[in-house]
């Protein structure tokens, strides 16, 4: 039982440490838009696995792709822009 609580002591004592900075939390927001799209890309593919894909479903599977594509598109613009000096793109 010792061991326990010794290993917990240990990880405990970091806690305040192990909270993702306001810059993680600043990049994730960034990148929230790309997770979604890529969640609902998934999404449309989830609903195809167990049958045979529709039109409709082939549709959503490519309005699904194209959104993931164009929030990556838009994230890389957007960082692009913010790394150059002046502001320019």
């Amino acid at each position: 039982m010792e061991h326990i609580v010794t290993v917990q002591d240990a990880v405990t004592a970091f806690a305040d440490c192990m909270e993702p900075t306001n810059a993680e939390l600043d990049a994730i927001e960034q990148e929230m838009p790309v997770i979604l799209a890529d969640v609902e890309l998934l999404d449309a593919h989830i609903v195809t696995l167990d049958r045979i894909p529709t039109e409709l479903d082939n549709r959503r599977i490519r309005r699904a792709r194209r959104r993931a594509l164009a929030a990556r598109i838009a994230m890389l613009n957007h960082s692009a822009g913010a790394s150059l000096p002046g502001g320019a793109a």
